[in-house]
């Protein structure tokens, strides 16, 4: 009952001093809010992200000549100075292990347009070739129409898969299957549409094209660096099929005993990392910008108690004649700066939330509702009240009932 009439005397203190209050809470408000919005946010681009990732698969990892996220101009002269991963190799690879499953070979171009007769695409359209294995290890299902085929590799064969949104884009009332598009100086017929990808942060995954690998680099050479995906057999196999594949390809390019590889392995786990990497910084910023605006928060709760206490002087005067403990006046005053903190606490968390979900949703991600942070933010609302509203408490205990009966 104490504890009841406390909290209700603490919220009439609020109703009766408004602008006070506010003023006070403001602090821990922008506390909690800058703090909740930025882990909102990063909760919902993670998880965003590691299903992204995931689609790499389980069993999947990737290997290229850069590392996932470059950071620096030194380690860009270092990375780009290696040996570009080949075509050739790929199949030397495919020779010397056992292990894997399937070995994509990838290459990408540059952005492209591609035409049909009078309809044009923006000039941004990824244009990408692909062995047989790279549809299987990137798991592109085709929606309409077929994929590629032995055949269509190994004549070289102009035929071709769009994007959805290629498609949409060139053809938005004829079935496509059969027509051909213009990419630069190639004449491709149209043979199958992928199904979508989606979306991820804003930008789309079916805004590009994809030829047989031997028309890639009949038209274009093999002038860029390729991408290996190597599928394994089970995730039990994963880790003997990476080091094998490791140990081949550093035989194939000549790498010297002791020395680093000259191309990095990739896995989901990895990039996952290194997007965790990346969000810790904004984690930390926000902490920090959390911590500042609590401890002022924190003041202002204590100096709005120190005036609740010569408020209250004769009431706590009258209180303590009739024989109230100082243990129940400390814990009166503690509990309303507990519910002073909370009600400002609260209301950091509910914007936090609705503004890091808004952010989310603006960068088409899925919306999120951070329990833990929310958590976190209530025990430290709480943590503040305590520690901010102890002392105002401890004086309010310690005055002398007469003193306090004469104050006016």
């Amino acid at each position: 009952m104490q504890i009841y009439e406390s909290i209700l005397m603490a919220l009439q203190s609020i109703v009766n001093n408004k602008l006070r209050s506010a003023l006070t809470l403001l602090g821990i408000t922008i506390g909690l809010f800058s703090i909740i919005i930025v882990m909102t946010s990063i909760t919902a681009i993670q998880s965003s992200f590691e299903d992204v990732f995931s689609s790499i698969g389980a069993n999947n990892f990737y290997i290229q000549k850069y590392p996932a996220v470059r950071i620096g101009h030194g380690s860009w002269r270092k990375y780009r100075n290696r040996k570009d991963l080949s075509i050739d190799q790929a199949e030397r690879l495919k020779d010397m292990t056992t292990l894997p499953k399937a070995i994509g070979v990838f290459l990408n171009n540059s952005s492209r347009t591609i035409k049909y007769k009078d309809k044009n695409t923006n000039p941004d359209v990824t244009l990408s070739g692909m062995n047989l294995d790279g549809l299987i290890v990137s798991d592109y299902n085709v929606e309409h129409g077929r994929g590629f085929t032995y055949q269509d590799m190994l004549y070289g064969r102009n035929v071709c898969i769009l994007g959805v949104d290629v498609a949409n884009k060139l053809f938005p009332s004829l079935y496509p299957i059969g027509e051909q598009v213009r990419v630069d100086n190639m004449n491709l017929t149209v043979i199958g549409i992928f199904e979508k990808q989606g979306s991820v942060l804003g930008q789309g995954q079916d805004n590009f094209l994809t030829i047989p690998i031997s028309v890639y680099e009949k038209y274009y050479g093999d002038n860029s660096s390729a991408t290996y995906g190597i599928m394994t057999n089970s995730k039990e196999d994963f880790e003997k099929t990476m080091d094998q594949v490791i140990g081949a390809l550093r035989i194939i390019r000549k790498v010297p005993l002791g020395s680093d590889n000259d191309f990095e392995s990739v896995t989901n786990d990895q990039l996952i990392e290194q997007f965790n990497d990346i969000t810790k910084y904004f984690k930390v910023g926000a902490g920090v910008i959390a911590f500042i605006a609590l401890i002022a928060a924190g003041v202002g709760i204590m100096n709005i108690m120190l005036v609740n206490v010569t408020e209250r002087t004769k009431e706590i005067g009258i209180r303590k004649s009739i024989g109230a403990r100082k243990s129940v006046i400390r814990s009166q005053f503690v509990a309303e700066a507990v519910v002073l903190s909370q009600v400002g606490g609260l209301l950091g968390i509910v914007l936090g939330v609705i503004g890091g979900n808004i952010v989310a949703l603006t960068m088409n991600v899925n919306v999120v509702l951070p329990f833990s942070w929310i958590i976190i933010g209530l025990v430290l609302t709480t943590a503040v009240g305590v520690i901010f509203g102890v002392y105002p408490a401890i004086k309010a205990s310690n005055l002398d009932p007469i003193d306090a009966l004469r104050y006016e």
